[in-house]
């Protein structure tokens, strides 16, 4: 007969690494305790990763070379978390205050991120060193919570740790996979970055404090519920204001960046297009920037239009190709030849071919070239449009206008297999030419760009044009723009699949302001001199420029 005078002691289910996890007094049945928890799971996750893209997004845009910002966040986030994880062991005795203060830290971090990045860029500009230093502090936070979550669900319901664990990391993946889906076609294109990083650590705070202060109530003390009521409204009060301030603080950062004369700031679905200048100046104060980089400066870019241009159309040209130059500026100078009977523009971003026709001062700087019935447009990437067989054997000459090598993205436009590819598109006796960055501080980069067009077995003549006032069309290191360091030149290569091209322009060429054929020439001969021999191509396996 079994004793019932003696009450049986129930001893705690041992959770996670020996800590024993006694049942929660919750307000719901176990089995809904246990989705709240998974849910919970999945919305951290998906907070979590939007931080990730964001300081991934940001670390390309304000500091250049994507390849590297992202080792560099990645690498530090993810030693973070391991680093966050062992972290998390001091907070397993109080699982529930843990993760409540944890979630607030990391909504008011992750919400704040971008406008912290962007405040030191404008006003220190570095933001290198604040980029680590969130990338290790965010990475430490999302570590911590999977430790406690587990805790927290072992005692809402009791399951073998391997179920525990898969039921976490299935929750965590698949947020994971939806934060990462909402970033770049919700977040970014409706509420951009600073305002989308704010509302991700609203919704951070909102659903890891609730979850607590609910669910968990009764595992806190008087005290500790009080100090996180506190603590969670003050983020939300914070994140709020951010919200309320964010294009406020937007304009005053771009007036830090830019200037006090910025007139046109948008975000297309590529980049952010910013053009500044007096409204009612002349074309020449004009400058476009494409995501924080100067393109086109109204001082200085007839320089570089004519010297990429010129040489070129000296010989057929009734066909022409324009690789890049949305801007309308290369093709202004293609048109100016009566007997071109054709120009086909090929650029990514349809924004900056609508700021080209739209905007009154770069439509005058560009000669109204859209207007032109011979223009027309192809708003697709050069690569991938190049690979069409409607691109084949059509062009007499292709002006490649595209940004530096040395930016990420580009890279791929720099490789074999584009020239290559643009090679084919020239009719016999053709000419291509293309925009190698420049010559006097970055030979290294030049001379790859003049080896990789001699790899896809074209002939080449290199030459640089100089009087270069600005920025304009500057590297992917924003560090090269600071005094001493702006590049003083430009670097092109005009290439063609039978021989090697002359490079001089026609006594005819109408309104020439800066190119002649003795200027070229002396070009050439300075551009052999500061040749880098023996340098491989760069190929899309094996991109060459750093």
């Amino acid at each position: 007969m079994i004793d019932r005078s003696v009450p049986r002691r129930v001893l705690p289910a041992p959770g996670p690494r020996g800590v024993a996890t006694v049942p929660a007094a919750l307000p719901v049945r176990p089995r809904t305790g246990r989705l709240l928890v998974l849910a919970t799971v999945f919305v951290c996750a998906a907070c979590g990763l939007v931080y990730e893209l964001e300081l991934l997004a940001l670390g390309s845009y304000l500091i250049g070379d994507s390849v590297t910002q992202a080792s560099v966040v990645l690498s530090v986030m993810v030693f973070a978390m391991g680093v966050g994880s062992l972290l998390a062991k001091r907070l397993r005795r109080r699982p529930a205050f843990g993760f409540a203060a944890v979630e607030a830290a990391l909504a008011l971090l992750g919400g704040l991120s971008a406008m912290a990045l962007y405040a030191t860029f404008a006003w220190l500009g570095e933001s290198r060193p604040a980029l680590v230093a969130f990338s290790f502090t965010i990475g430490v936070l999302i570590g911590a919570e999977i430790p406690l979550l587990m805790v927290l669900i072992q005692r809402v319901h009791r399951q073998d740790a391997g179920g525990a664990v898969a039921d976490l990391f299935a929750a965590d993946y698949v947020g994971a996979l939806v934060g990462g889906l909402a970033f770049p076609f919700l977040l970014l294109p409706v509420l951009g970055q600073l305002t989308g990083a704010v509302l991700t650590g609203t919704v951070n705070a909102v659903v890891g404090g609730g979850l607590v202060l609910w669910m968990f109530r009764r595992d806190l003390s008087r005290r500790c519920r009080r100090l996180l009521i506190a603590v969670n409204l003050t983020v939300l009060v914070v994140l709020a204001s951010a919200v309320l301030l964010a294009d406020d603080f937007e304009r005053i950062a771009r007036s830090a960046v830019y200037g006090g004369d910025v007139r046109v700031a948008v975000q297309s679905n590529v980049q952010e297009l910013v053009l500044t200048g007096p409204a009612s100046g002349s074309p020449r104060s004009l400058d476009l920037y494409l995501d924080g980089r100067l393109r086109v400066s109204g001082y200085d870019e007839y320089r570089y239009h004519e010297a990429l241009v010129h040489p070129a159309m000296t010989g057929p040209h009734a066909r022409v190709l324009v690789l890049g130059g949305g801007d309308g500026l290369a093709a202004r100078e293609v048109l100016r030849y009566p007997d071109v009977a054709s120009v086909t523009v090929v650029e990514l971003d349809p924004g900056v071919v609508r700021l080209a026709r739209t905007d009154p001062m770069l439509s005058e700087l560009n000669g109204a070239a859209y207007q032109d019935p011979r223009l027309g447009v192809v708003t697709q990437d050069a690569f991938n449009w190049l690979r069409s067989p409607a691109a084949r054997d059509r062009f007499d000459v292709i002006v490649s206008d595209l940004p530096d090598p040395g930016i990420t993205p580009s890279t791929k436009l720099y490789s074999q297999e584009f020239y290559g590819l643009a090679a084919r598109a020239l009719r016999p006796g053709g000419r291509i030419a293309v925009h190698a960055g420049p010559l006097a501080t970055r030979p290294r980069t030049y001379w790859t760009v003049e080896a990789t067009l001699r790899a896809a077995g074209l002939r080449t003549a290199p030459y640089s044009a100089g009087g270069r006032l600005s920025g304009f069309a500057a590297g992917p290191d924003r560090g090269q723009g600071g005094a001493g360091t702006r590049p003083q030149d430009w670097g092109f290569v005009l290439a063609a699949r039978d021989a090697v091209p002359q490079l001089r322009v026609d006594r005819d060429t109408p309104g020439l302001r800066s190119v002649s054929t003795p200027a070229l020439q002396d070009a050439a001969r300075e551009a052999e001199r500061t040749r880098v021999p023996g340098l491989p191509p760069s190929t899309l396996p094996h991109p060459r420029y750093t």
